[in-house]
């Protein structure tokens, strides 16, 4: 017999670690190829990680809630000889007595180890953003994680014990009083807020999910100046052609056609026509990319959204960008994708017309400098041009807004690249084939 390491995966780009979620197999299990073994979370998504052999389970060498780094082994699995195998130390905790914890005061003292090189992972900084830890508070937490790193689970259960630390009463509104935390023999008075009296009924806490999309479109808001130009559309021949080719895609495919595809395929034409649209910003510097990588906005049934990536959108024809679309959707909808899958998109898409809205002004995917949103089709009398004179004819039309970053798309730029948009769906070939 033998012993194989199972290590972290590679995640996609830019993803340098992974939160443990639960193991999926215990120690003793049997274990085919591709079974998966655990489910882990990143930035980005959470996942499930199958095993590249077949064995069993032998040991389980990080526990749920740990931080681990990509490549790292993180399972022994038994399939061979028994060589010898260095297993993991116990970790070490910093130990932290609590002197006092009367209403008016709180005393800690932690040990005299120095924390101040001491390692977090993105998430735990997410986490301590969010609820405002500050650094003090955050090296005063007990890492029950390796190398004695703060897990999520170590700074969920802190911000708990601080919700549920004893307070001074305070009249409603009437005045704040302060209660004094002693941290490394440094007194900190923290004011109590005025007790609320707006009748809510409901406090709602925001999942993983939630939070990291608030911060990512707060950040966005804050790092682009953000413009969006509006086009209204005639996609009339568009519709016609969807209308009379979804029974004949549905009976040799066994799929539905939307007009998501269609959509993408017009953003990637357009995106070879301004390249300078596909680039993101690296400070001072523009990075024009060659691929096209588009993301679309999938809404999720508990109202959070979610962007898997078409890569190399330009290389495929209707059929593999309404298969691949489709594909994605169904995964995303069921947790279902892998981090590679929502990572590397190039510009970004959302199809508002899907819940019945005119048009929006969505805001960019960093570090992407666009993002264009799609509206309803809707049926309206306009103006019809023709070389016998004006008439009033019934079309679908239908409204493209554009937001885009201002330090690296000018108005120009920006305008003239919804209106090839919307050129290339105006001119939809109503005679094209499947195939």
């Amino acid at each position: 017999m033998s012993l194989v390491e199972m290590v972290m995966p590679k995640m996609g780009e830019s993803i340098i670690e992974a939160t443990i979620l639960k193991w999926l197999k215990k120690p003793g299990d049997l274990i085919k190829k591709d079974e998966s073994v655990l489910e882990v979370a990143t930035d980005k998504v959470d996942t499930e990680v199958p095993t590249m052999v077949a064995g069993t389970l032998a040991q389980i060498l990080f526990n749920e809630g740990d931080v681990v780094a990509i490549g790292k082994p993180i399972a022994m699995i038994e399939t061979g000889d028994v060589s010898s195998v260095q297993l993991p130390s116990s970790p070490v905790v910093n130990k932290v007595e609590v002197v006092s914890t009367s209403p008016e005061k709180v005393i800690a003292v932690v040990s005299e180890k120095s924390s101040s090189d001491r390692f977090y992972s993105p998430l735990v900084m997410n986490i301590a953003k969010q609820e405002k830890i500050s650094m003090v508070e955050l090296d005063a937490i007990i890492g029950t994680g390796r190398e004695e790193r703060v897990t999520k689970n170590d700074i969920i259960a802190f911000v708990k014990n601080k919700k549920n630390a004893p307070v001074i009463s305070v009249e409603p509104i009437v005045e704040q009083k302060e209660a004094t935390v002693e941290i490394l023999g440094k007194a900190v008075f923290v004011s109590k807020p005025a007790v609320s009296m707006s009748g809510v009924k409901e406090i709602i806490e925001m999942d993983r999910m939630r939070k990291m999309i608030a911060d990512r479109m707060l950040d966005s808001k804050r790092i682009s100046p953000h413009v969006t130009s509006f086009v209204e559309a005639d996609v009339t021949n568009m519709m016609m052609w969807r209308n009379k080719m979804k029974k004949e895609f549905m009976e040799k495919e066994g799929d539905a056609l939307t007009v998501t595809p269609i959509f993408i395929e017009a953003l990637a034409k357009a995106l070879k026509d301004f390249p300078m649209v596909n680039a993101s910003v690296d400070g001072d510097r523009i990075l024009v990319k060659k691929d096209i990588n588009i993301g679309m906005a999938v809404a999720l049934s508990n109202g959070n959204l979610i962007v898997p990536v078409i890569k190399n959108a330009d290389q495929l024809n209707m059929i593999g960008l309404t298969k691949r679309v489709n594909d994605l959707v169904k995964r995303a909808r069921v947790n279902a994708l892998t981090a590679d899958e929502v990572t590397g998109g190039t510009y970004t898409m959302s199809n508002v017309g899907t819940f019945g809205n005119l048009m929006g002004t969505p805001i960019i995917v960093q570090p992407q400098i666009a993002i264009m949103a799609f509206g309803v089709a809707q049926k309206k009398p306009v103006v019809i041009e023709t070389s016998e004179g004006d008439s009033i004819g019934i079309r679908h039309m239908m409204f493209l807004s554009h937001s885009y970053d201002h330090r690296v798309v000018d108005g120009a730029l920006g305008g003239m690249f919804v209106r090839k948009v919307a050129d290339y769906l105006e001119d939809f070939d109503v005679t094209r084939g499947l195939y």
